[in-house]
């Protein structure tokens, strides 16, 4: 039966659907087309990876050729963060934010509604527990077919991490949250794309500390201003102060990098295609 979500990953190879930010694709424009072909692609047996760009994520690619690299194989990238939205927003005015931990309650929905089961792997022990103890509360028919928290320190190009994959896709999961923050999610889901086909894998970040309050997330009226930044440095100044100056000096660069282009290309010339969703 065709419905709404096969429509949507129908268009979704429409190069007008693709938006680029500093040189890595955008092709997840919004939630509602995220949970639409993550269900898609998983019921008609593909598997994925998605991340989730902010800009953290922007400095992180330019500096590490592994993580760019990966970045340029995933299947799935939304815009994850007020100004990469702003900056894709210069292409698809319709670009809405996309996040990993937005994305963990419907997606987790949309798996029980479907029968797929689903694993996690990250976070802690204690926090994996509480968040699986909630969401089968939340979502009673949910099956929640592995949980994993690895040891700290933990290498995605190791044996361990081979080891720790094998689990995963033996345990019947389709859908895998991955709660380790980057670039170690995103470099585990690439690595263990590139072995098992059917499965999909999201970097989640902190969505399942968030869960059960081992991190506390902005406020509502802060993240839809954009300001959920601002609450995690006040949150960890210590922590975060390098890392979102290196954030500003980015967005600085990007813009008047923006700007220049914009005043200097011919007119009528139009924006460079990016990769579409393998």
């Amino acid at each position: 039966m065709w419905t709404v979500a096969d429509a949507l990953y129908a268009n979704f190879d429409n190069v007008s659907d693709h938006v680029e930010v500093d040189g890595q694709f955008i092709n997840v424009l919004n939630p509602d087309q995220a949970v639409a072909t993550v269900r898609s692609r998983l019921l008609s047996g593909f598997g994925f990876t998605f991340a989730t760009l902010n800009l953290d994520h922007l400095v992180k690619r330019r500096a590490d050729r592994a993580f760019r690299e990966a970045y340029a194989r995933a299947t799935l990238v939304s815009a994850d963060g007020a100004p990469i939205v702003a900056l894709g927003r210069a292409q698809a005015p319709s670009l809405r934010r996309v996040t990993g931990a937005d994305l963990l309650r419907p997606l987790c929905a949309m798996a029980e509604r479907e029968g797929l089961p689903v694993a996690f792997f990250g976070s802690t022990r204690p926090a994996l527990d509480g968040a699986a103890k909630r969401l089968r509360v939340e979502f009673p028919k949910l099956r929640i077919a592995f949980a994993e928290s690895p040891a700290f320190g933990f290498d995605p190009f190791s044996d361990a991490a081979a080891e720790a994959g094998a689990r995963i896709v033996a345990s019947g999961a389709k859908l895998v949250f991955l709660c380790l923050g980057a670039p170690k999610q995103e470099l585990f889901a690439d690595r263990l794309a590139q072995i098992h086909a059917g499965v999909g894998f999201i970097g989640v970040g902190a969505a399942v500390d968030f869960i059960v309050g081992a991190q506390k997330r902005a406020p509502r009226a802060m993240r839809r201003l954009g300001l959920e930044w601002l609450w995690r440095a006040a949150s960890n100044p210590r922590r975060l102060a390098g890392r979102y100056a290196k954030c500003a000096l980015l967005l600085a660069r990007i813009v008047i990098e923006q700007r220049l282009l914009a005043v200097t290309a011919p007119r009528g010339v139009a924006r460079a295609g990016v990769s579409p969703a393998r």
